[in-house]
């Protein structure tokens, strides 16, 4: 772009061809793409992290470290959106509401990719699987599971701890405690890469080369009950 100043970093390519470089360009962050109406204007947290190429409309609260992927839709413009602290609502989710009715998503709740929710609420550490649809004035309740690609209907109420599936949604059965703990590392995960993208997300141009010996990213994934007991018999053994 005209009158804008690209950071170039050259390094030599593993490729078996000599004298072959590499090089990064490293490009200007982005604005954030949010919007204000009738003069309301988002609100985000400075530990949240909300995806350049998402889009906030209006009367939008991002609570502490959240994380908002890319072509995430959050619109506030007939009422208000509220992500409280730790959630992630990930790409091409679409949080929308009716006039009256707010949607919100409690602390640590886990929103993924391609969810569409309409006036719900979402309650502390609930999670809503991907594609999933949650209706008008419908309550997951805390710590339950929407399974992917699962219709929840305006106004149900799904009991905490619960697995609900299918089209429309119903309850299958109560979560157990490595599937809640397999949920709370998922949502971890999500903390840690809003911090990650905080501190190293940056718009490039691409390479044109692969370079086979290029680093892999190393992501912990915590171990849920189940795996912690087996792994402590196996020390013990």
């Amino acid at each position: 772009m005209p009158g804008t100043r690209y950071k170039t970093h050259v390094a030599k390519s593993a490729s078996p061809l000599p004298f072959i470089q590499r090089q990064i360009v490293v490009m200007p962050s982005r604005r954030y793409k949010t919007y204000a109406i009738e003069g309301i204007v988002p609100v985000i947290h400075p530990t949240a992290f909300v995806h350049p190429d998402a889009v906030l409309i209006g009367d939008v609260v991002v609570g502490a470290n959240c994380y908002v992927g890319p072509l995430a839709s959050l619109r506030g413009d007939f009422s208000r959106v509220v992500l409280e602290d730790g959630c992630n609502v990930q790409d091409n989710c679409t949080l929308h509401t009716m006039p009256g009715f707010d949607v919100i998503v409690g602390r640590d709740g886990h929103i993924g990719h391609g969810v569409i929710l309409h006036s719900a609420h979402i309650e502390t550490n609930a999670m809503v699987g991907m594609n999933s649809v949650i209706m008008d004035r419908a309550t997951i309740g805390e710590s339950a599971i929407v399974a992917a690609m699962s219709f929840v209907k305006a106004d149900a109420k799904i009991p905490a701890k619960h697995l609900v599936a299918g089209v429309p949604a119903r309850v299958l059965r109560e979560l157990t405690d490595d599937e809640l703990a397999k949920k709370i590392a998922g949502t971890r995960l999500y903390h840690d890469l809003a911090r990650r993208s905080l501190a190293t997300l940056t718009a490039v141009e691409p390479l044109t080369t692969f370079d086979p010996d290029r680093k892999r990213l190393e992501v912990d994934r915590p171990m849920p009950i189940l795996q912690r007991k087996m792994q402590k018999r196996s020390d013990k053994t």
